[in-house]
């Protein structure tokens, strides 16, 4: 079944002649989704487990979210900065419930907008330790994705990411992600913030060894710099608890929100908290549509679902269930040397640069999956992912490992589209 008029191969092709060639061209194109499955334009259908990356929290179609944006959108679709309205408040409320610190909210439409705001808030700690400006530098980790706006790119290491924007904003060193020594050395008195991520989202889902958040928390409170977590990936239950800092018992002084906050609506946040909640000031930042009362009424619908659902436990007993099944295979198929992660954000990894023909052949197979790295593939399915479709992709994982072989084996017969 779908609602399409018309095919994948009608709709890539109006697409490559509109829309700017800012991706790749992609393979399929969905135009319908239910729970955990989508539907693309030929009528064919898959399991989504990438859910737009992270994304789509309570799968696609979800009630809540669907009643909280028509009742909003009924009463107050925007105000703009200008003015107040309650479901900005009641959702900064309810974030600043969760970390359970004194903090404050600045909202806004993406991740990248979110530490954009983050970097500001940065400088302007500098700012406040040394008027003269001989603090402003920011250390990030190798491997890290923080965005593809100037500012959060000039803290991307990803270097086809940002040689073709250099001259990019300075001031930022790169230190090897979980190498503590490294980022002692680095943190010195010019540093105004540390800006890392819980685990290396775009780099595969990389986890930092035991400690290492904690360190850099110390390493940052002895230096007075700012310890500052992106958790557009890690945040809103993804890893099976709210924020994926929690696991390390860590306060960072600011995070940041995006991904699976709206559950497919765009909304970002910054939070800030203690002491650096006060830093930005009247007329620092600020973003028309931040805080729009639809996107925050979605937050808040996403928020109380995954509450009043027990779905931090879900994702943890799901992404356990998943975690053993796929170990069970090593050793019996292609390629596959286990997964990494929590909760329902983990990467299958590989003993060979195979992840783009896995993807292929998963999709062929009904499975969205996404090869973030060449040895790895990205699982981040919804919240709300039932283990039975859990179950399905371990049981469909020989085959389609068996196929990624024989495409690797041979080329010409097929492969990634």
């Amino acid at each position: 079944m779908t609602t399409s008029t018309t095919s994948n191969k009608d709709l890539l092709a109006r697409r490559d002649a509109v829309l700017m060639g800012t991706y790749a061209r992609p393979p399929i194109a969905l135009v319908r989704g239910a729970g955990c499955h989508v539907w693309d334009a030929d009528g064919k259908e898959y399991v989504d487990f990438i859910a737009g990356i992270a994304v789509c929290a309570l799968g696609h179609g979800h009630p809540a979210i669907l009643d909280a944006v028509t009742r909003q959108a009924q009463q107050l679709a925007h105000v703009s900065n200008l003015y107040l309205n309650e479901p900005a408040v009641l959702l900064a409320e309810r974030l600043i419930g969760l970390l359970g610190h004194d903090a404050r909210v600045f909202f806004c439409n993406s991740g990248a907008e979110a530490n954009e705001a983050a970097l500001k808030l940065a400088r302007r700690h500098g700012r406040d330790l040394d008027p003269a400006g001989n603090r402003l530098e920011v250390v990030a980790a190798e491997g890290s994705f923080h965005g593809r706006t100037m500012g959060a790119l000039s803290l991307t290491h990803a270097p086809a990411k940002r040689e073709p924007f250099e001259p990019l904003p300075g001031g930022v060193r790169f230190v090897p992600y979980g190498d503590v020594s490294a980022l002692r050395a680095a943190v010195d008195e010019h540093v105004a913030a540390v800006f890392l991520e819980p685990m290396l989202g775009e780099a595969g889902v990389i986890p930092p060894p035991d400690g290492y958040l904690a360190a850099a928390r110390q390493i940052c409170t002895d230096a007075n710099a700012l310890l500052i977590l992106d958790e557009v990936q890690s945040g809103m239950g993804r890893t099976g608890v709210w924020f994926g800092h929690e696991y390390d018992g860590v306060v960072p002084d600011v995070l940041t929100l995006a991904k699976g906050l709206g559950g497919g609506v765009p909304i970002g946040a910054c939070i800030a908290i203690g002491d650096a909640a006060t830093k930005l000031r009247p007329g620092d930042h600020g973003s028309t549509f931040g805080g729009n009362p639809l996107a925050c009424a979605a937050a808040l619908a996403v928020i109380n679902t995954i509450e009043s659902d027990g779905l931090l436990a879900h994702v943890t007993d799901v992404g356990d269930r998943l975690a053993t099944g796929v170990r069970r295979l090593v050793g019996q198929v292609p390629f596959l040397t286990g997964i990494r992660g929590r909760g329902l954000w983990r990467a299958l990894t590989f003993d060979q640069p195979v992840a783009p023909a896995v993807e292929a052949a998963a999709r062929e197979a009904g499975y969205l999956v996404n090869a973030v790295a060449p040895d790895a593939i990205r699982l981040a399915p919804p919240l709300v992912l039932p283990a039975t479709d859990a179950d399905a992709l371990i049981a469909a994982l020989p085959a389609i490992l068996h196929a990624a072989a024989r495409v690797t084996a041979n080329p010409e017969a097929g492969g990634r589209s």
